[in-house]
């Protein structure tokens, strides 16, 4: 195996420390991207790049390489086939993390043919209320497109009762490739909790305001839920801090038409403006509360 001088790939000396090797890297590595150098020994020259890269910021490595230089990786693992590669990999994830974002293009590497095998696919956030993920239907997504930089609005049918971190693909709308051609874009569904409604696993809590005749003497108040509104019946003497559990009115589960249960919290409220009635009916109650205190007490 011929000698590979990583030191010279970068331009660094062998002295050189651990940020300017670092520098060094993302100043080649912009240079020659094969997404920003259209050039056709760019792609090998930034193989080339993060290998040397991979070994040098590695101190372990690095020794062992200045000691048995091309084969370092025989030395340290006892095998001089495709270690490069493998070691490399975790590298160039991380580059692309810094250099592109988290929705860069994805590169895989092909562990037994030595080359890599680029993915253009793009992914990204798709965030949803929890009402409009429910329902499904016409959603729309703006990102920035990598060959003009502007702000580009797509179209997306969401399926009904989709699934926090179900993906819904987009067929050659994700990152542009030198040939023309693009890869895929998939939309990473985020359930957004609201006022209302809260989703746990695929349970929905919610809450809902009843008087307090009503806590005290139970009733019936109509509900608002995912899919409409229902009639619930509040048990007498009733708290805030009740739960109720609607069975089946949850969030699909993913299996059929199946869904987790619902549970709502009664919240006891005082009214803000009395009649002159009700006034008189709550001085009314107050007055027979004492009363039966003082009964209790007297026994």
């Amino acid at each position: 195996m011929d000698y590979i001088d990583y030191y010279d790939i970068l331009g660094v000396g062998r002295g050189a420390g651990k940020d300017e090797i670092a520098k060094a890297y993302r100043s080649l590595a912009r240079e020659y991207h094969p997404d920003r150098n259209r050039a056709p020994e760019a792609e090998e020259r930034f193989k080339q790049i993060s290998e040397a890269y991979e070994v040098l910021k590695d101190p372990h490595k690095r020794a062992t390489y200045d000691r048995f230089g091309s084969q370092w990786q025989a030395a340290e693992s006892g095998s001089s086939h495709s270690a490069p590669f493998a070691r490399a990999e975790s590298g160039f994830s991380a580059f692309f993390e810094e250099l592109f974002g988290s929705e860069g293009p994805r590169i895989r590497w092909d562990l037994f043919g030595g080359h890599a095998a680029r993915s253009f696919d793009r992914e990204a956030v798709l965030e949803l209320d929890l009402i409009d993920a429910f329902a499904g239907g016409r959603q729309t997504v703006s990102l920035r497109d990598d060959r003009s930089g502007q702000m580009k609005t797509y179209a997306v049918n969401v399926p009904a009762g989709v699934r926090p971190g179900q993906r819904i693909r987009l067929a050659g709308q994700g990152h542009w490739r030198s040939d023309e051609r693009r890869g895929d874009l998939y939309l990473r569904a985020a359930l957004k909790d609201d006022e209302r409604f809260h989703l746990r696993g695929n349970d929905v809590y919610t809450s809902f305001d009843v008087m307090p005749w009503t806590a005290a003497l139970g009733g019936t108040i109509r509900l608002q839920i995912l899919d409409g509104a229902v009639d619930v019946k509040v048990p007498a003497g009733s708290t805030s801090g009740r739960r109720i559990r609607l069975r089946g009115r949850g969030y699909y589960t993913g299996v059929g038409d199946q869904r987790g249960d619902l549970y709502a919290e009664v919240r006891v409220v005082i009214p803000q403006d009395l009649t002159n009635e009700q006034r008189r009916l709550f001085e009314k109650l107050t007055e027979l509360e004492e009363a039966k205190r003082g009964s209790y007490e007297r026994a």
